[in-house]
């Protein structure tokens, strides 16, 4: 399991990081645009009852900063429509509850002691607001208002120099709403990523369990029901790009006996060191499939000509026969391969029909003499 950060609950693994920042964003984006619109609402509803509290001259000076702090939040919102909002998100969600908070130090700071009680429960609010609903992740959140109740102190403490008691009892709820608010805000990201981690590692499982399901378990190889789903898709893109796809059944010559004297763990080597050449020598885009025993199937996409294909029969053979250290050269190995072009007039056009059309090929191969190759025959 992926470890974090004790306290800022940053992944240690830089790449597990980017994957969970992408993973969130369009819940960011719209967890952001949900609180940045809230925030607004209640911050325009604070003016309802700024004549209960502010006295009648200062209150268009109340105003003037309430509508000055929104210009922040609603210049935040319209940033999430855009695309530099995907690598830049924190710093302009941390400045809406900043501006929010500031807002309100800045109306207090004008007003009369005695008003100090209008305006406290809204720094409160801001300090819940920015931990638990913007989006901010908990350590820009701690650092914002932790930098709020320093910049409160000196204003109101050093500066302005409320009376003790005021002072402490308002710190002592702005620190209370903090640790309240940041455990909450801690614990919800800290989950929040656990989650992501778990469907992570659901999401591996799963994918583990489907390659193999769909892989062959000696060679790695795509199994018989991956290869299907292979030629279909070759078979779609002919139909729509006119392309030519062939197929190449490969029958291993001399394993049985290489099986039989050498035993079965010699035979699985041979088959793992057959699977690893044909790799090296074909395209990314091609499908080297075992699909039983000792029988190999390529799937090469648009092959061009016969000629095309009869020289990548040819060395098939020449790589299959290749040397393997492990024999000490007792034991010879060779194939025989039967080609099937397609798509082509006729009813083969399936996956069991160019695999079988191959596969009739290649015993014409071993008929011949194997060690060679063959086409199949295509129906008029």
């Amino acid at each position: 399991m992926t470890k974090m950060h004790l306290l800022t609950l940053g992944f240690r693994d830089s790449a597990t990081e980017v994957a969970f920042v992408r993973h969130i964003l369009p819940r960011l984006r719209l967890q952001g645009r949900a609180a940045i619109i809230l925030g607004a609402v209640v911050y325009f509803l604070y003016g309802a009852v700024d004549h209960l509290f502010v006295p009648a001259d200062l209150l268009g000076e109340v105003w003037l900063v309430r509508v000055l702090a929104l210009i922040v939040p609603v210049s935040v919102l319209i940033l999430t429509f855009l695309p530099w909002f995907e690598r830049h998100n924190q710093l302009p969600l941390g400045l809406v509850g900043l501006s929010a908070a500031l807002g309100l130090i800045a109306m207090l700071w004008g007003l009369p002691l005695e008003s100090a009680a209008y305006c406290f429960p809204g720094m409160m609010l801001a300090t819940f607001y920015t931990y638990n609903l913007l989006g901010t992740r908990f350590i820009h959140a701690l650092l914002i208002n932790v930098a709020v109740l320093l910049l409160y102190n000196v204003l109101f403490g050093v500066v302005r120099q409320f009376p003790e008691a005021v002072l402490l009892s308002q710190n002592f709820f702005l620190v209370s709403a903090n640790l309240i608010g940041g455990a909450a805000g801690y614990l919800a990201e800290f989950y929040r990523r656990q989650l992501f981690l778990r469907e992570v590692q659901l999401d591996d499982e799963r994918q583990l369990h489907l390659n193999r399901s769909l892989h062959d378990r000696l060679t790695g190889l795509p199994n018989r029901d991956l290869l299907d789903d292979r030629i279909n898709q070759a078979l779609a893109l002919a139909r729509r790009d006119q392309a030519r796809h062939a197929g190449f059944f490969i029958d291993l010559d001399g394993f049985k006996n290489i099986n039989d004297c050498l035993g079965h763990d010699h035979g699985d080597l041979v088959l793992r060191c057959v699977a690893r050449r044909l790799e090296s020598v074909m395209r990314e885009t091609d499908t080297i499939s075992r699909i039983g025993g000792d029988e190999f199937f390529v799937l090469v996409q648009d092959i061009g000509s016969c000629d095309g294909a009869a020289h990548l029969a040819e060395k098939l053979i020449a790589v299959i026969e290749q040397p393997i250290p492990e024999l000490h050269g007792r034991h010879l190995l060779s194939a025989s391969i039967g080609i099937c072009l397609f798509p082509y007039t006729g009813l083969a056009n399936t996956p069991d029909g160019i695999i079988r059309s191959a596969d009739l090929a290649m015993y014409q191969a071993k008929a011949d003499g194997k060690r060679c190759h063959r086409f199949a025959e295509m129906p008029a």
